[in-house]
């Protein structure tokens, strides 16, 4: 069974970058396309980049500029680099995996921006 565990959350002043990864269990990782998402309580979720397993990437237009997402095969991890981070930023992000019908989620970290 595929599990999720996003982490490396936490409070970042304006301006400042955090990393997050996503750290993911089963074999299908190297072949799903994986993503990382954000909520904002009383909002939809927003997606904000994926990478494919050959690590073709898309972004937001909100953050193209600003995050950075990657993996590693061998480890079974995403990661999101977040630089020049807003209070805008401040929400719940969460991983995704997509593999043809297959969909999950990790349970979230919370990133807040804040001086």
């Amino acid at each position: 069974q595929v599990q999720l565990v996003e982490s490396w959350g936490g409070l970042v002043q304006p301006g400042g970058p955090l990393r997050l990864l996503c750290a993911a269990s089963g074999s299908i990782f190297s072949i799903a396309v994986m993503g990382w998402y954000r909520q904002v309580a009383g909002k939809q979720r927003e997606l904000l980049a994926r990478i494919t397993s050959g690590r073709l990437t898309n972004y937001a237009d909100s953050v193209k500029d600003r995050f950075i997402i990657s993996r590693d095969n061998t480890k079974r991890t995403v990661y999101l680099q977040m630089n020049s981070l807003k209070p805008d930023d401040t929400a719940v992000y969460y991983c995704n995996l997509k593999l043809g019908e297959r969909e999950l989620w990790g349970q979230g970290t919370q990133v807040t921006v804040s001086s």
